[in-house]
């Protein structure tokens, strides 16, 4: 898995003013969302950790990304993923730089994590302004 950093400038607006925060209710549509998509590790609670965001089309969430962890100055965007019928509009790059806007104004460095073989995700992100960090062995522990 590789960590990377923003190393861009600030977004000068936000590219997501439309973005519906996401609320407890929506959970149960986060987690069919992520189980489509497989952005990583995603509990049904996993939207309390931070602020997500999210667009909807007749009731279906469609595309989100939020954040999760926080350490020191650097906060974490995460759960970035669109259904494959609405990908390539452009939706989870516009709520992904909504968050780094977002998170510049609280003087936060953004970072997220991208399995190394997502040369598509990873090509996408560096293009927004994230740089390569580090390369880092991940395991998922889960229960039977």
């Amino acid at each position: 898995m590789l960590k990377m950093v923003w190393d861009g400038p600030m977004p000068a607006d936000d590219a997501a003013p439309d973005a519906i925060p996401l609320r407890p209710e929506h959970a149960p549509l986060a987690m069919g969302l992520t189980k489509l998509t497989n952005p990583g590790p995603f509990g049904i609670r996993t939207p309390e950790l931070g602020e997500y965001f999210g667009y909807f089309d007749d009731g279906r969430l469609i595309a989100m990304a939020g954040e999760r962890l926080c350490a020191g100055n650097l906060q974490e965007v995460s759960g970035i993923c669109t259904h494959p019928d609405f990908q390539g509009r452009g939706l989870a790059k516009k709520l992904t730089l909504k968050l780094v806007r977002r998170q510049m104004q609280r003087g936060k460095t953004s970072f997220l994590h991208v399995l190394s073989q997502n040369s598509t995700a990873r090509g996408l992100y560096e293009k927004m302004g994230y740089r390569n960090y580090r390369e880092t062995v991940v395991r998922v522990v889960t229960r039977r």
